[in-house]
Parts: structure tokens; sequence; C-alpha cells
């Protein structure tokens, strides 16, 4: 759909696509890394089940996290440390707006200097910068995934 006459049109640019099996996740999680390089905050978007939080932890296995990873859904922000710092895990799935995530110590965790990895970004796109990472994730197949990033 074209936009209206006077509405300015949003523009994503994807800078990277990941298709991958599911018993390969590890190697996506290495090419993710490669690629994002020094980036610190990442938004995951997509649908329940489309592989947010495997990817999370696929990700917290490939930086040798030693600490337990495990869903923040009703946590809302899991610690997690690893040998240069700490990772935050963070679900806003039961948050309603900014003001929630703001309230639950998200944006503590964003200014922290941390890894910041917060699935279902889209609950307090404000929190988030320009220089945050926004990776969207498609079940493709009952054990294929695609990820774009933007």
């Amino acid at each position: 759909m074209l936009p209206d006459k006077g509405m300015a049109a949003e523009i994503y640019i994807c800078i990277m696509e990941l298709i991958f099996k599911l018993e390969n996740i590890h190697q996506a999680a290495l090419q993710f890394w490669d690629f994002v390089e020094d980036k610190k905050i990442f938004a995951f978007h997509g649908e329940m089940g489309s592989g947010k939080t495997t990817f999370i932890h696929a990700l917290c296995d490939v930086r040798q996290v030693s600490t337990h990873v495990s869903s923040p859904t009703f946590s809302i922000i899991n610690e997690y440390i690893y040998e240069r710092g700490k990772i935050f895990h963070i679900d806003l799935f039961r948050l309603k707006d900014e003001d929630d995530a703001i309230r639950a110590g998200v944006e503590d965790c964003m200014y922290s200097g941390a890894i910041c990895m917060v699935e279902w970004a889209e609950r307090a796109e404000a929190l988030f910068g320009d220089d945050s990472v926004h990776i969207f994730f498609y079940a493709t197949g009952v054990n294929e995934r695609k990820i774009t990033i933007e």
C-alpha cells in the first residue's frame, strides 16, 4: 500500500538476512555476532513461536554465558554473565507501553552499557534509539527460521 500524499513513507533497509535450520542455530548465532560487532541494544520482533527466545538462548551459548538462560516472560528482565560483562534478556510481552517498561527497569538496563536483547520490542518502541538493531523473525517451516536485521 502506498502512503497518502503528505504522509512520510517509512523506509527500512534489510542489511542482513539469515535463513537456517534449528539444528544450525549456533552457526547462525555466530554469524549474527560477527555481523553486529559492537552493537549493544537489540530489538527482537516476531510472532509467538517464531524463535526469538530460542535464538537469544543460542546467542548466549555462543557468548559462553555462565548463568542459566531462560525466558523472562514473567520476571521481565533476566541478567546473564559472560566473560566480557552482562547481557540483559528482556521480555516486554506482559507490558502495555513505554511507561510500564520504564517502571520495570528496562530503560536502566538499556543505558547500562551492557548488551540488551529485548523481545516484543514494539511494546516500547520509543525506548529504542537509532543505534538499536531490529531483528525480525519468521517461521518458514517446522525446523526453519528466517531472520532479517535492519
